[in-house]
């Protein structure tokens, strides 16, 4: 819960615009402020202050703790100019929390932490627990000294400046180590605990049999990721309550999965309760992993643990049209997780000031899609947390389609949806596409003219508003005006055209015209051209498509 304190009637408006932006996640404090501050500490995950940094400051001072608990503090001042991020930057989450109240209020976020100055990741930020010399380490890749990187355990991580030997380590690992005094270790989630039990086994039991077989091979509770089970043993309390305690989601599946899985030690009694000769070993090894600790048994439980590989992480990524401000805050996050970066030359030129620090690019020229693609899978594949970009939005006519066909279930897929062409020129249009529309690619590269022609002619028949992506290039004259001529089949010559091109960027042109008029011999490969349906009309110099055909009847009267 996000606690919201204000002490003036400017202060309070600020306030109360957030209150209304987030119903479910604020709460907020009124009566005297040093009172308000004080419960709301208490209370509250993270607090917005909407008052001066200097009176934040004296007021939260006296409750200050830990760190590591303390919630995070952002202060705002009354006009909501400014959104800082005074207290727990990273551990409080105020730094990212700083960031969503600017977002809202159309402030500036202040953010003052070192790594997130200079752009690098902050090892109390990676969503990894993390103990051992942390500060020291994160000095050290401040002041650029080299940091060596030991990966015990493959796991996608965002980029780090290290290098193959330092003074200072990062030690990626599941295994029970005591970190030295220049060494920072992280835990990847990659232990999963298969467990069964009999019918109100004790709580007490089921966890002291997973924490034991944990301790004993030497294995970290931190890298636990879940406890997995039968579907039978879903609501079984001990199971649960042991998954509670240990702060992972329980995972259950059906016998008949369970039953398919090959393991060293099958039994009969669980076959005969559950309909599976495995539940434990079973459930622990059902989507993959070495299995670290085979089937160990209490009195009323049993416990298996695996070790699952790090899953390398592919997401594709939209750009948008161009304009910086239509990319998205969703695809920003992404670029800056990526240490991979896969793409066109000229997009990486786009975003190259985004990434991070370290952030390895792998670029080239058009017409090498299949290979971008191919490149981007094979890099996941490695256990690398990969962005593969292209414009507009990813899945149209652009990279989603070659990396899917590539990627299998062996690596965690990401969409990052962006502002299509069809939709940024619409926008600098007006609103062509308020009803029924269809996008078609006149380039045939890759699909035959004929194909096209046809879809072309399914769209006329249908009356739907057309937007034609790579309408026109230098050895692809043609295509268009055999387009065009198909539409005038079922169109009126004054049906409304618009032509954009370049749409959001700073050479952004435009053109309204008719079927009739147009001259295909201003559009190029840059260029997004909409043809109207029977019902658009062109409205005070914009292009104009009806929410429905009633609109085109009232018109006529």
């Amino acid at each position: 819960m996000i606690g919201l304190i204000s002490a003036t009637a400017a202060g309070a408006a600020a306030r109360d615009r957030l209150a209304a932006a987030w119903p479910d996640r604020v709460r907020v404090y009124d009566g005297p402020v040093a009172d308000a501050v004080r419960t709301a500490f208490a209370e509250c995950d993270r607090l917005v202050c909407f008052l001066a940094t200097g009176a934040v400051v004296r007021l939260v001072a006296p409750l200050l703790a830990d760190k590591r608990t303390d919630p995070g503090v952002v202060a705002v001042d009354e006009a909501g100019r400014f959104a800082v991020a005074l207290l727990g930057g990273h551990g409080g989450g105020a730094n990212d929390l700083a960031r969503e109240v600017a977002g809202v209020l159309g402030a500036e976020p202040v953010v003052t932490t070192a790594t997130d100055a200079v752009g690098l990741p902050g090892l109390d930020t990676l969503g990894l627990p993390v103990e051992g010399a942390v500060a020291a380490v994160s000095r050290a890749l401040l002041d650029g000294e080299p940091v060596a990187l030991r990966a015990e355990v493959p796991w996608p991580l965002p980029p780090l400046p290290v290098a193959e030997r330092g003074a200072y380590v990062i030690r990626v690992t599941d295994r029970v180590v005591e970190p030295g005094e220049r060494e920072a270790v992280l835990r990847p989630p990659t232990l999963v605990a298969g467990v069964g039990a009999s019918r109100n086994a004790p709580a007490e039991e089921v966890l002291a049999l997973v924490e034991g077989a944990l301790r004993e091979a030497g294995l970290s509770p931190a890298s636990l990721a879940e406890l997995a089970t039968v579907d039978a043993k879903a609501e079984e309390p001990g199971i649960v309550a042991a998954a509670e305690r240990l702060g992972v989601p329980l995972v259950t599946y059906p016998a008949g999965e369970l039953a398919r899985v090959e393991v060293p030690n099958p039994s009969e009694a669980p076959l005969a309760a559950v309909g599976t000769p495995s539940v434990a070993e079973a459930a622990a090894l059902l989507r993959g992993g070495d299995l670290l600790v085979p089937k160990r048994k209490s009195a009323m439980a049993t416990c298996a643990v695996v070790r699952r590989p790090g899953r390398g992480r592919l997401a594709v990524v939209g750009l948008g049209p161009g304009a910086r401000d239509l990319l998205t805050p969703r695809a920003r996050e992404e670029l800056r997780r990526a240490s991979v970066l896969v793409g066109l030359d000229q997009y990486v030129d786009q975003i190259r000031d985004l990434l991070r620090p370290g952030t390895r690019v792998l670029e080239s020229g058009l017409g090498a899609e299949e290979e971008r693609a191919r490149t981007a899978v094979e890099q996941a594949r490695l256990g690398h947390a990969v962005a593969l970009i292209g414009s507009g939005d990813a899945g149209v006519y652009a990279m989603a389609s070659p990396a899917l066909a590539e990627a299998s279930d062996d690596i965690d897929v990401v969409g990052v949806p962006g502002v299509t062409a069809a939709l940024a020129a619409g926008a600098v249009l007006g609103a062509p596409l308020g009803h029924d529309h269809v996008s078609i690619s006149l380039s045939d590269l890759h699909t035959p003219w004929e194909v096209i022609e046809r879809r072309v002619r399914a769209a006329a028949e249908a009356d739907l508003v057309v937007t034609f992506y790579n309408p026109r290039s230098r050895g692809r004259d043609w295509q268009l005006p055999k387009a065009l001529a198909i539409l005038a089949e079922h169109r009126q010559p004054a049906t409304p055209v618009g032509v954009v091109r370049n749409a959001s960027r700073a050479d952004e042109s435009r053109l309204l015209t008719t079927l009739a008029v147009l001259d295909p011999a201003r559009v190029d490969m840059m260029t997004v051209v909409t043809v109207g349906n029977t019902a658009t009309r062109e409205i005070a110099g914009r292009m104009v498509t009806p929410r429905g055909y009633r609109w085109q009847e009232e018109t006529a009267r």
